[in-house]
């Protein structure tokens, strides 16, 4: 199916994302809606849209809008999600599919019930050397993994005055750090590894206990900036992971360790475009290429070494692989619906163990 008429519901920064991947893999902007029919407009201007919608419920019923991408706070998620479901179209669902664990279920199961492709962007699954790793884990070349660790480290909070709407639980839900950025380490390491976490313990915190907003008002802040999480797996393996939206120079540094008995590997979102490969004798840099990297690995890789391929990339190939799916040809590793109600699971776990001060269990 070529030509898919995307509507996206979102005029924001990953709104514009979506509409890039779009148009990368062949699709049409169909349509936007934003929060007002003057914001759409404007949007559909920017992103090439056909059409500004003047309501979300417009773009989803429009029999021009093919898939419905939901790119908005993540309150409004969940509804939205539902509705085009009930539509019976096919949804991208940026994450997280819902605030709460039991949203999330039902979400699940109306998908199912609906028939219908239904997708969250775990991009980060999709860079290349991601991939590589995954298939080397698979064909035993590390050995038994036993340590899985790494950090995300973000700095765009890192300022007193900074402040987001996803600071306010109301909208962003009960967690921030972790459920933002937090939930994207979890899922790549779940993906590429085949271990699931089963249990853990985290605490959480704050750089600031107060903010400043444009006005110089104080803006209590009711979520965490930052997390420490240590856990388990149900293969055995012992793991940490620590988040922050405030580590001043970070800008989006997603770093992954994942060692076994033979081998580790290493992955720095910042730099995609190599793999550090651990030995006990040598270790290697592996470039990102369709030459140098396994067949797994050299499906993502677009470009030849030294031309470098990042996180829009790895967005267009989500997209591609969605649209691949929608037309019958559902490829490996597409997160779902279903990845989306783990990550809520394991934010709800996260929050309830740092509250408790306690390991809590985790259903797989």
């Amino acid at each position: 199916m070529d030509g898919l008429r995307s509507g996206i519901i979102g005029p924001g920064f990953i709104g514009e994302v979506h509409a890039r991947a779009v148009r990368a893999a062949g699709g049409v902007v169909a349509a936007v809606a934003g929060s007002s029919p003057e914001r759409a407009a404007a949007a559909a201007e920017r992103f090439g849209a056909a059409w500004g919608a003047p309501s979300a419920e417009a773009l989803v019923e429009s029999h021009e809008v093919d898939v419905v991408h939901i790119c908005t706070p993540n309150h409004a998620h969940a509804a939205l999600a539902d509705l085009a479901l009930r539509a019976g179209k096919p949804v991208i669902c940026e994450k997280p599919l819902a605030t709460t664990v039991d949203e999330a279920r039902r979400l699940v199961a109306a998908a199912d019930e609906a028939g219908v492709v239904a997708t969250v962007p775990f991009v980060y699954r999709f860079y290349a050397t991601v991939r590589e790793v995954r298939a080397r884990i698979a064909a035993e070349e590390a050995g038994s993994l036993w340590l899985l660790h790494g950090s995300y480290l973000q700095d765009w909070l890192a300022a007193s005055d900074a402040t987001n709407w996803r600071m306010d639980p109301a909208l962003g839900g009960i967690s921030r750090a972790f459920a933002d950025i937090g939930v994207h380490w979890c899922d790549l390491m779940e993906f590429v590894t085949g271990h699931r976490i089963v249990s853990l313990t985290a605490v959480t915190g704050q750089a600031f206990s107060e903010r400043r907003g444009d006005d110089g008002s104080p803006d209590t802040v009711g979520t965490e900036d930052g997390a420490a999480v240590l856990f388990t797996t149900d293969l055995g393996a012992r793991g940490s992971l620590v988040v922050s939206q405030v580590s001043p120079g970070r800008k989006n540094r997603l770093w992954f360790s994942f060692d076994g008995s033979r081998a580790s590997y290493v992955f720095d979102q910042e730099s995609p475009d190599s793999l550090w490969v651990g030995g006990q004798t040598e270790s290697r840099i592996i470039a990102r290429g369709p030459d140098t990297l396994s067949a797994a690995g050299a499906r993502y890789a677009q470009l030849p070494a030294g031309h470098p391929q990042g996180y829009q990339d790895s967005f267009n190939a989500f997209v591609a692989d969605t649209f691949a799916a929608i037309a019958g040809r559902p490829p490996d590793g597409l997160p779902g619906f279903a990845d989306g109600l783990r990550a809520a699971v394991l934010s709800q776990a996260v929050v309830d163990s740092a509250r408790q001060r306690a390991w809590v269990e985790v259903a797989v």
